[in-house]
């Protein structure tokens, strides 16, 4: 009996997003794993599914119905390339290799390449959604051929999360054709930076509660339960929530408590922080999301810091100014999240100028409203923007998004003033007002960055008053130049 596709590689993913093509009706799947005892656990655990199972590359090309489609679920790097090796040996022109990983774009973009010399198309999907995800619905980020779409289409789109849209009578599938050749997976990456930050200012918000408020971690977990009622509803809100209400078997005491803090990381975050910069794009709040996890495990550094000394404990606020003093911490969590998305979006934006890629903004918005990490509320005022102002330059520019941040830029000023002066380390936060005062200020600090430049490295300047490049002779009469 002929496979309609084959899985590759049947870790938790790839077994569970095999599970999900496997019980969509009149799908046949073939598995495949350099372990295969693994690959014949996961079909004799699994009967419902009648999974095929292959015992080499050629006995899988064997297995499926032409032209050919396999799915990748390899950790990225060099297994990822040797998964194709095998596999491109055994398929032929026309048939479709996907890789469902997470691999960096620009080894996509090479992959791609070398593959199309051979005549087999290569496709990269970024797939958001873990592996709850993976088996009931993930967000589906498609990179490559209009033609590898068009083919892909029918057996993506049934296995991909379904998001209720207010005023769509059937629910909208969360999957896209992105791009070209890397388009999907570098999306993927910017939606992981994009994860970064809001797990690190959802982190930082709740630390104000406990450290700066005094709240506990029960209290912590109803206020975010309330919080997930509103404008902040998000699958990072609501499994925050659950985590703080959590209480450990082993000691009885708060999750929370119990949990190393230093926190661990797979690349993707930093690939976002080096893409924009070297894109000139700039993403400060997902840096410092990426940098915090960094100091997080720097432990030998962190234990010479303890003895510094800092600010008393603060103050916690007074019984009748507590539920303001919460507000104004949720507005400023909200106003953070907004600008995380501003930072993401403006570098896919500027990713795509640079590859070529035709990424519609707000239809990307629209697949990460369900499946995925990120998925929140908020996205659905993010693709009202992009249909209201299709051709919209930034974020920033969106009416809604920027009344949004005039509203709660002062909880911002004021949540990052008070935690500072209390000790608290808010790195996103406090990069997510930077990056606002940055943008806002008629005059910035990078005047003087120039002039310094010109004066040690004759680089050169522009001025205010008159078009042209210019240098001070600084070490002779320090008389100004036209360049």
């Amino acid at each position: 009996m002929n496979a309609d596709v084959a899985v590759i590689g049947t870790g938790v993913m790839g077994s569970n997003l095999a599970r999900n093509l496997a019980g969509q009706e009149g799908l046949r799947v073939a598995l495949y794993d350099l372990d295969v005892d693994r690959a014949r656990a996961v079909a004799a655990n699994h009967p419902e599914a009648q999974f095929l199972v292959a015992t080499s590359p050629a006995e899988l090309a064997g297995m499926l119905r032409t032209p050919r489609v396999a799915i990748l679920m390899v950790n990225a790097g060099a297994a990822t390339d040797a998964a194709i090796g095998s596999i491109a040996e055994v398929f032929a022109p026309g048939d479709i290799i996907v890789d469902g990983g997470n691999s960096h774009f620009t080894d996509t973009i090479a992959r791609g390449r070398r593959l199309a010399e051979t005549g087999i198309e290569f496709v990269g999907v970024g797939i958001s959604g873990g592996e709850v995800g993976a088996l009931e619905g993930p967000s589906l980020m498609v990179g490559g051929s209009d033609a590898a779409w068009e083919r892909l289409r029918p057996l993506l789109t049934p296995i991909a999360a379904r998001a209720e849209v207010p005023g769509s009578v059937a629910p909208v599938p969360c999957v896209a054709h992105i791009g070209t050749d890397g388009a999907g997976h570098f999306v993927k990456m910017v939606h992981n930076g994009i994860e970064y930050a809001d797990m690190q200012l959802i982190a930082e918000a709740c630390t104000i509660l406990r450290d700066g408020l005094g709240l506990t971690p029960a209290q912590i977990s109803a206020v975010l339960t309330e919080w997930n009622a509103g404008e902040l509803e998000s699958y990072l809100i609501e499994v925050t929530a659950e985590v703080f209400a959590h209480t450990d078997a082993a000691t009885g005491r708060p999750f929370v408590d119990v949990v190393a803090d230093a926190a661990g990381a797979k690349g993707t975050g930093a690939w976002t922080a080096q893409s924009g910069l070297d894109l000139g794009v700039p993403v400060p709040t997902i840096a410092e999301a990426v940098f915090a996890r960094s100091l997080s495990q720097a432990a030998d550094l962190r234990a010479q810091g303890e003895a510094l000394g800092g600010p008393a404990p603060a103050d916690t606020a007074p019984a009748d100014r507590l539920g303001e003093a919460i507000e104004t911490v949720r507005r400023a969590l909200f106003m953070g999240k907004i600008l995380a998305y501003v930072q993401g979006f403006d570098e896919i934006a500027a990713g795509a100028r640079e590859h070529g890629w035709d990424i519609s903004l707000g239809e990307l918005a629209s697949i990460w409203r369900a499946g995925c990490i990120i998925r929140a509320r908020v996205l659905n005022r993010i693709v009202a923007a992009y249909e209201a102002q299709p051709e919209l330059s930034s974020l920033l520019a969106a009416d809604d998004v920027r009344q949004s941040l005039e509203a709660d830029q002062a909880a911002l000023r004021s949540t990052v003033g008070d935690a500072v002066a209390a000790g608290i380390a808010v790195p996103a936060l406090a990069s997510a007002l930077a990056y606002v005062d940055g943008l806002r200020t008629p005059r910035s600090s990078a005047a003087i960055i120039q002039a310094q430049r010109d004066f040690f490295g004759s680089h050169t300047y522009g001025r205010v008053d008159r078009p042209g490049v210019f240098h001070t002779l600084w070490s002779g009469d320090r008389s100004e130049v036209e360049v």
